[in-house]
């Protein structure tokens, strides 16, 4: 099955009839959820970083892969205009009834399908976001999209990925050997060869050094800040506050670690790239 209908199956079964109840009530919260989520999750820490939640007021976004369309109405709450992308038509679902359900100031536009088939006018956004979405796609369409992704951007504009960091083979090897939610471990051959072959995630580099090199054939800035070398141990802590505190402490104290171990051990990392070449 092609990558990309295999995303858009897995990703419509899982946000098929999908409860919006806690969307709406983070949004309804949005300094409270903001401050803890920006503080404790590696994607949110990461991406917000700079200042972006004081940015985005009366700026146009797009969203690329925005899913559960979490993050697509936060940043619409915090007064973005916001479009939001997705392959699987149950988002747009999602995006529908958070625009009778609360009231945007500019209700969230839903982009269906094909991102590469979009339509929309170039040099039209201020900027262009995507959270843990590049990791789906194969390199040959992940430069189709960063592309794209430039012909859409302001001269001015910025594109903010948040994507999963793996710039060390021995801990990607530790990894996979560790079972974690529904995913088993490499040691169980069977059972993880039936979890790869449905597994959405194409076999491809998640490296900073790769989305370094492939910013900068449409772009002229591109920045990549490792997240989540420390963070990472958090697992050894039970769900609670404890583990959150943890979390807290360590995205702050990593900031001051040589960066080489930082980019050994991320977990993540923010991917920026600026001044669009076309």
């Amino acid at each position: 099955m092609d990558n990309q209908e295999k995303n858009k199956e897995h990703y419509e079964k899982l946000y098929a009839n999908y409860d919006i109840k806690n969307i709406l009530y983070w949004i309804n919260h949005l300094d409270e959820f903001l401050d803890s989520a920006t503080s404790t999750e590696t994607s949110w820490f990461a991406l917000y970083q700079g200042n972006f939640r004081e940015k985005l007021k009366g700026k146009k976004v797009l969203e690329m892969g925005c899913g559960n369309c979490i993050n697509a109405a936060v940043m619409a709450a915090l007064g973005a205009e916001v479009y939001a992308n997705d392959i699987a038509s149950s988002s747009g679902e999602i995006i529908r009834r958070l625009n009778e359900n609360f009231h945007f100031q500019k209700p969230i536009v839903f982009v269906e399908g094909d991102f590469l088939e979009n339509e929309l006018p170039s040099h039209s956004f201020d900027y262009v976001v995507g959270k843990a979405f590049l990791h789906h796609l194969t390199l040959p369409v992940e430069r189709s999209f960063l592309k794209e992704t430039a012909r859409l951007l302001k001269p001015e504009g910025e594109a903010r990925f948040f994507e999963p960091a793996v710039n060390s083979k021995l801990l990607d090897e530790i990894r996979w050997h560790i079972p974690i939610g529904g995913r088993p471990s490499k040691f169980n051959k069977t059972a993880f060869l039936e979890w790869k072959a449905n597994d959405p995630h194409p076999e491809r580099s998640l490296s900073s050094t790769h989305f370094r090199k492939a910013g900068e054939e449409f772009f002229k800035k591109t920045r990549i800040i490792t997240v989540g070398s420390l963070e990472r141990f958090s697992r050894v802590f039970a769900w609670g506050e404890r583990r959150n505190n943890y979390k807290r402490w360590s995205l702050q104290k990593e900031r001051s670690l040589p960066s080489f171990l930082n980019n050994s051990f991320a977990r993540g990392q923010l991917i920026k790239y600026k001044l669009p070449n076309n």
